[in-house]
């Protein structure tokens, strides 16, 4: 069982990401079959999500050192993202904005408790932002932990065919887009179609983590 975890996990992605390769279409998405398919898996053969993460921990660790390489194609564009500063700053502010306001009002709509409203509301920054910010404002964060990332899983299946679809074409508002919406899943899809794109939404996502751990205990109380 030491590695059953990681060959699971490698082998059912790179069967899906195949699949994808060849149809492309948004509801083959290989990160959103691959956790459905291990979780049922999992439940068919009776074996533990612990047990699961712990022969698969490696590759937990492997998403921080994942997560830094992203400067790497920021640093690359830096002098094309300097020249855009303004428009970035400013699209993490409504953007960010927007997102918690979206997420709030749709469950409040929906008769969500309080408990809930507050572990929606940071949904779209990074899992280990979320769930800082869900402990802090009161919220559930196994919760908040489950709708970040089923927010990137959508945003990683469904965030460019979207992008396409209303007609947004220019590199930098895709990126920016992308990683403001849909974190890191998202930033990981958006990096395979433009560099620039996945570099803009690698610092999007950074920044817009910053922005609603700071803005969303204040916002909330207006709420």
């Amino acid at each position: 069982m030491n590695a059953f975890g990681i060959f699971l996990t490698l082998a059912v992605f790179c069967a899906f990401s195949e699949i994808y390769k060849r149809k492309r279409a948004f509801y083959l998405n290989p990160v959103l079959l691959s956790i459905l398919l291990i979780v049922l898996l999992l439940k068919a053969f009776d074996i533990g999500y612990g047990k699961y993460m712990d022969s698969a921990k490696i590759l937990s660790f492997l998403l921080g050192p994942a997560v830094v390489s992203l400067a790497v194609p920021l640093y690359k564009q830096k002098d094309i993202i300097r020249t855009y500063l303004r428009e970035i700053a400013l699209g993490i502010v409504f953007g960010g904005t927007i997102a918690i306001l979206t997420a709030f009002y749709t469950a409040k709509l929906l008769g969500a408790s309080e408990d809930v409203l507050l572990s929606i509301a940071p949904k779209s920054i990074t899992t280990a932002i979320a769930i800082g910010v869900s402990e802090k404002i009161g919220g559930i964060p196994a919760l908040t932990a489950v709708l970040v990332i089923l927010t990137g899983v959508l945003g990683n299946a469904a965030g460019v065919e979207i992008l396409n679809f209303v007609g947004i074409r220019d590199r930098v508002a895709r990126g920016l887009a992308m990683g403001v919406s849909s974190h890191g899943l998202g930033t990981a899809r958006i990096i395979l179609d433009d560099e620039l794109s996945g570099a803009v939404s690698g610092l999007a996502m950074a920044l817009n983590g910053i922005f609603t751990s700071l803005v969303l205990p204040y916002l909330l109380k207006i709420l």
